[in-house]
């Protein structure tokens, strides 16, 4: 159908609809059931099967499978049906498949969770009432209410459009916003870009506000087309991600030639070539961290669902570690520091206070609710905070009003204007314009003004809006000269108290080394009293505005950006400036926006915040983190979320690499010294799968540090190895090793009544390697000692290590699985030899961190 050929009337007709009360709800539903959601079609999910599969596609996994293949015919063709290393290296590796697969399709889930979290709203009305709803529960027919800041959420024929302009680059390639009207009416074959009267799924209102009946859903738009663009899931890693992959990569080839240099080793000490083949995969396949970024992943995916139950809904994975490192908040007044809950406390005029109740109380009330652009449904009003609270105090009812004086022509407000005019019908066929305003903005179309009364309001930490207006017999048709030679009528006076989270969020923002800086569009009066209530502004530092930064050159605005905590009066394009001039120092910028404006400093910013609540889709979409109550303490809360998280990998990190260098250590050095193989293929393996696994996510999930805030940001481009972690994960390695080596020894020399085949020494080695990497998982909770940290703090982690001993005991006492794992009963004495070497890791960490807080306080 080509809907810009039909008028208005004609497509409402066509499409079943109302255009003054819409749908009813039952009609919606009905459609909703025919035309199916509003939503674009996903890319096809790969099968279970072929998922399952893919988790076998690692280089190191094919080769121990390869490995697998030769034991089992090298067994076949001797005819000692010795089939158990290969049936256990296929179970090994297949339970590897499936912990990947179930940790894949949990990081989905997440990701899934977030998509539904961050999804578009829209408002509509149905049965003569505005709703907000789930973009995707549009249908055809819905009759969908546009402002300034929404993205399009469906193709839609416009019924009305009030000096309205929509972004629609990604479909026509135009740079500039397009006008749009309602009234015209294009031939069907008119280009897309020259449709005005047409709007289209996934472009943005760029200016105005207006009313469209929604023409098409779903993979029915013409951005459907385009689809593939939309739905793209695979998300790029991380810089975190690539580090560690990188680190791996880089240990691999050094596993990988360690592991070339034992097999060699062992065919000159006449093992046999099957044997030390299987023996040195399976230790490369031990030593290198393949997991790694799978694990860093799900990390990352249970700190970003955490984050979304603590209304920070985290749209870009790398946002997580740019929270970590956040050193500078910038974040607006209204609604973030403040509540949003504006309410009329005073009224002035040029000679001072006014009653409400008064003749001319009445008069600026009632003409500052002619120029707002609220709708009445019963007692709800809906619209701007600001508007809505003018509109509940209004004397007159504003439908009443609007019916009365009916509106003509409308110029819109813009962050830049500062100011909005409407132009009434009078009786008598004459006209009354009606502006509103920021005061200092207004006056200057005024022939007179309050600027004493406007000081005097502002500085008691009130929201002013100047009311202005003008009879006319006939009108002007420029806009300049329609807002020229106003009359002044009075000021009213709103506050918006601080939210009461926020002063707290602050003082804890100082404790972590974070600079808070108000940046808002509000007199400066106004914004210094309340950012002296939150200290946000104290000391030397001072408040300076957006004239006064047009005065000043970015090196100069670099030069002295610390002198400033609030920024007052300022404009989208200063935003980008203060961002910058921040960043020149270093500095990791988190900014909060909620206006189409706002989304070039949110781009701009290392971690851009939007407003869930009063944002516009466009500051949302291009923005890192949505923030569902608009509030400063939320950001503050996901700045230690995001400490958490990185501090979580960290530990991850230290503990599988630590493990590592330990399990190479132990056969590496038995062999350097000519010993029988201290470890088996299958018990590395063994060794592998359980500590990697549950003990590394129990890592991941360890509760925040409560002294987290206290520490300086992390530096962004610090490595993860910074601090004495890399020299402490050889230590760490050279111990477990050593202990494990340790063990095989007592066990060989004392017990074994061959030394040359040490089946004691070998289980106590096994169980040794197995069990100190269990109880070092306890070391890598805290760099503080574990009994100050709490043992049982996190259970989950208690919980795996409870299972990793279970499973470790089961496969040297239950006879079968002793079998397989080639190891042998251990006597009570021998059992004490083990715990006694196990816990040494713990012992010696708590020493090490004992002296480590002594010198510290020895500095202080």
């Amino acid at each position: 159908m080509e809907w810009q050929s039909l008028t208005k009337e004609d497509c409402a007709k066509k499409l079943g609809t109302n255009m003054k009360t819409g749908l009813s709800s039952g009609q919606a539903a009905e459609r909703l059931k025919k035309y199916g959601r509003n939503e674009l079609q996903q890319p096809k999910r790969r099968s279970l099967l072929l998922r399952f599969l893919a988790q076998f596609s690692d280089f190191m996994v094919i080769v121990l499978l390869i490995a697998a293949g030769i034991s089992f015919i090298t067994s076949f063709l001797e005819h000692n049906n010795d089939y158990i290393d290969s049936i256990i290296i296929l179970f090994i590796v297949t339970m590897n498949a499936i912990i990947g697969l179930v940790q894949e399709s949990r990081a989905e889930k997440a990701i899934e969770a977030l998509k539904k979290l961050s999804s578009p709203h829209a408002h509509v009305i149905r049965g003569g009432e505005e709703q907000r709803i789930s973009a995707s529960e549009l249908v055809p027919g819905d009759l969908v209410i546009l402002r300034e800041g929404d993205l399009v959420p469906a193709d839609l024929r416009l019924i009305e459009a009030v000096n309205l302009k929509a972004e629609e680059s990604a479909l026509t390639g135009e740079s500039l916003p397009s006008e749009k009207r309602a009234d015209c009416i294009c031939a069907a074959d008119t280009p897309l870009g020259d449709r005005y009267n047409l709007l289209y799924s996934t472009s943005s209102i760029a200016a105005g506000h207006g009313k469209g009946i929604v023409t098409a859903t779903g993979m029915d738009t013409h951005v459907g087309k385009i689809a593939h663009m939309i739905t793209n899931q695979s998300a790029p890693q991380t810089p975190l991600q690539k580090k560690l992959a990188q680190t791996g990569h880089w240990l691999g080839s050094g596993a990988l030639v360690i592991c070339l240099i034992i097999f060699i080793m062992g065919l000159f000490q006449h093992i046999p070539p099957i044997e030390m083949f299987l023996i040195s995969i399976s230790l490369a396949v031990a030593a290198i961290p393949e997991g790694l970024p799978a694990v860093v992943t799900i990390v990352l995916a249970i700190g970003v669902r955490r984050m979304a139950a603590n209304r920070g809904i985290v749209r870009r994975m790398p946002a997580v570690e740019a929270l970590g490192s956040a050193s500078v908040i910038c974040s607006d007044k209204t609604g973030t520091l403040t509540q949003n809950r504006m309410s009329v406390v005073e009224l002035r005029d040029a000679s001072g206070p006014v009653e409400i109740q008064t003749e001319k109380g009445r008069q600026i009330l009632d003409l500052a609710s002619l120029c707002c652009n609220c709708t009445v449904s019963g007692k709800t009003i809906h619209g701007d905070p600001t508007e809505v609270a003018i509109v509940a105090v209004a004397p007159t009812e504003k439908n009443r009003l609007d019916a009365q004086f009916p509106r003509i022509r409308e110029i819109p407000f813009s962050s830049e204007r500062k100011m909005m005019t409407t132009v009434h019908r009078l009786s008598g066929g004459r006209f009354r314009i009606i502006a509103k305003g920021a005061p200092d903005i207004l006056f200057t179309h005024c022939t007179s003004g309050a600027a004493r009364q406007n000081e005097e309001m502002a500085s008691r930490a009130l929201r002013v809006i100047g009311v202005a207006y003008r009879d006319v017999d006939v009108l002007p048709e420029k806009p300049e000269e329609i807002e020229q030679n106003l009359i002044f009528c009075g000021l009213i006076g709103m506050i918006d108290p601080p939210r009461p989270q926020v002063k707290s969020a602050v003082e804890l923002c100082k404790k972590a080394g974070i600079l808070p800086v108000m940046i808002t569009g509000d007199h400066a009066a106004t914004a210094a009293a309340i950012a002296k209530q939150l200290g946000i502004l104290e000391g030397k530092k001072r408040v300076i505005t957006g004239s006064a930064l047009d005065a000043l050159s970015q090196k100069e605005l670099e030069k002295n950006i610390y002198d400033y905590t609030v920024f007052a009066r300022v404009s989208p394009e200063h935003k980008v400036r203060i961002v910058k001039a921040f960043q020149a120092h270093g500095e990791v910028v988190a900014m909060t926006g909620d206006g189409v404006n706002d989304a070039p400093a949110l781009r701009a910013a290392d971690i851009g915040c939007a407003m869930g609540i009063s944002g516009t889709d466009v500051a949302k979409a291009a923005s890192d983190v949505i923030l569902t109550d608009d509030n400063f303490a939320t950001i503050v809360a996901a700045v230690r979320e995001g400490r958490g998280i990185y501090e979580n990998i960290k530990k991850t990190v230290h503990f599988l690499l630590s493990c590592n260098i330990g399990e190479i250590l132990t056969v590496f050095v038995g062999f350097l010294l000519r010993l029988p193989t201290p470890l088996l293929a299958i018990q590395l393996l063994w060794v592998n799968l359980v500590t990697d696994s549950l003990p590394a996510l129990a890592l991941g999930v360890e509760p925040i540090d409560k002294n987290i805030m206290n520490r300086k940001p992390l530096k962004p481009n610090e490595s993860i190895f910074s601090g004495g972690m890399g020299y402490n994960i050889i230590v760490e390695g050279c111990l477990i090793g050593t202990l494990s080596l340790l063990a095989y020894s007592i066990g060989r020399i004392y017990f074994d009544l061959d030394p040359s085949a040490p089946v004691i020494g070998r289980t106590m080695a096994f169980a040794v390697l197995s069990l100190s990497q269990v109880v070092h998982t306890f070391n890598m909770r805290s760099t503080r000692s574990i009994f100050e940290a709490g043992i049982f703090a996190n259970p989950k982690l208690v919980l795996a290590a409870i299972a990793c001993v279970a499973l470790q005991l089961a496969v040297i006492v239950i006879k079968p699985l002793s079998v397989i794992f080639k190891t042998s009963m251990l006597t009570g004495y021998q059992w004490l030899i083990v715990a006694s070497l196990s816990f040494i890791p713990l012992a010696v960490v708590e020493i090490e961190k004992a002296i480590t807080f002594r010198n510290s306080n020895h500095r202080l």
